[in-house]
């Protein structure tokens, strides 16, 4: 029995681990709550390190990931973006505004109506001490704040959206210069991404320990309230990716010419297949099947949907937004519009880096410059990672709809095109 269940524990996914190790968090805090400070502080020390342990790697491997990838699509080296055409880059990044779009009208109403009890808010608070509210600015002091004047100093003081702009631009001269050289300085700012990823492997890999040391910090301060708190998170993130669902079946009636009740049926056999396995990958045969049925020729299909599949997930922005507005949510953290309107654009850039950026690592690589440009507490992004696969099977759904309706948009089929194809095939077999 020891054995079965050692070999079942050595099994268990990542994701399942983290899971575990909040819930037990919270269980012992609420256990400690009120007495044991001497196991509060070794718990609040040991996530605290954990977490700086995390997010040492954030301002290296974002500014990396900028300049290198700005830098190689203004020099064309970029083979995999032209494979794609003109088309589908273009239909992609539409997809991903009407995410972001999604996620910032719905997330600050949603969280607005349901405030948090002052004592939940509180004990959050008290289990990040580094929050600090964010300072309201105007918009135009907003605009002012974002050129780097001094980099060195934005990246000391963790200002990561003039560190970002910088990153920008010396990407975009990087490919205006001679290319031997532009590559000597490129080949430095890969190692150093490729270094960075392999780092917050290793801050990963003990995760759990982490995650369970501030689950209990946070248990003992909040105790149920917080259970509560998570529990409106989940159905926040859930709500979203059904949002982002619907809203695929419109988009290729009006871009495709494909019905929503054709669409519909033709995506529900790949919409299970998702749910079930919480993979696209997994899910690709049935995405296949899915794109045949609305009329995509299967020529068209076998480029365009295993290139969207690698390069595109459309919850990753609202993914990235809502992690942070949340976070900010949590502990009581005031969002003035203006870093709101800072944060889209961010959350749109740090998706489109972080493709090649494996597991975990890419959603807190995504999700942590948009949480500093909110003034969101970074402590609250591997709890609210933990709870986050509860409501994966509704963003693989989400992601391998819009990856067929994206196929459906470049490729524009026709039903009455491929209907007269169909009576072609067979009067020439007739024929014969």
């Amino acid at each position: 029995m020891i054995t079965r269940l050692a070999v079942l524990l050595s099994r268990m996914p990542a994701p399942a681990w983290m899971l575990l190790s909040l819930v037990f968090g919270f269980a012992f805090g609420t256990m400690f709550a009120g007495g044991a400070a001497s196991v509060l502080d070794g718990s609040r020390l040991l996530g605290g390190v954990w977490i700086d342990a995390l997010r040492m790697t954030i301002l290296p491997l974002v500014f990396a990931l900028v300049v290198t990838g700005v830098a190689e699509l203004g020099m064309g080296s970029d083979d995999s973006g032209r494979r794609l055409g003109k088309r589908l880059p273009v239909v992609l990044l539409g997809f991903l505004l009407v995410s972001v779009a999604v996620a910032s009208l719905i997330a600050p109403p949603l969280l607005a109506a349901f405030p948090l009890p002052p004592n939940v808010a509180a004990a959050f608070r008290a289990s990040v001490p580094s929050v600090a509210p964010a300072p309201i600015v105007s918009i135009a002091e907003t605009i002012r704040t974002m050129v780097p004047v001094n980099v060195v100093a934005s990246a000391a003081q963790g200002a990561i959206v003039p560190l970002v702009i910088f990153a920008l631009v010396l990407g975009l001269a990087l490919s205006r210069i001679e290319r031997a050289r532009a590559l000597l300085v490129l080949g430095f700012f890969r190692g150093l991404s490729e270094a960075m990823i392999v780092v917050v492997g290793w801050v990963l890999r003990v995760a759990p320990v982490g995650i369970f040391a501030l689950a209990l910090v946070i248990g003992a301060t909040a105790g149920l309230g917080a259970a509560v708190a998570l529990a409106h998170y989940i159905l926040l993130q859930i709500i979203v990716a059904v949002v982002l669902i619907l809203a695929s079946y419109p988009l290729v009636k009006v871009f495709a010419g494909v019905s929503m009740w054709r669409f519909a049926r033709a995506m529900l056999p790949a919409q299970a297949v998702a749910a079930g396995t919480q993979s696209s990958i997994a899910t690709l045969p049935a995405m296949l099947a899915s794109a045949e049925r609305i009329g995509i020729p299967e020529r068209q299909a076998t480029v365009v949907l295993p290139l969207s599949v690698a390069v595109f997930k459309v919850t990753a922005p609202s993914g990235a937004l809502l992690f942070s507005l949340s976070a900010a949510w949590l502990t009581g953290v005031e969002v003035p519009l203006s870093h709101v309107i800072v944060a889209i654009p961010m959350a749109l850039l740090a998706t489109l880096l972080v493709i090649g950026v494996p597991g975990p690592a890419s959603a807190i690589a995504s999700a942590t410059p948009v949480a500093i440009a909110l003034g969101a507490p970074l402590e609250m992004i591997p709890i609210l990672l933990a709870v986050d696969t509860l409501p994966d099977m509704f963003r693989t759904v989400s992601n391998v709809t819009a990856d067929v309706a994206a196929a459906a948009i470049v490729t524009s089929p026709s039903p009455e095109r491929m209907n007269a194809e169909s009576s072609g095939t067979r009067e020439s077999m007739r024929v014969s």
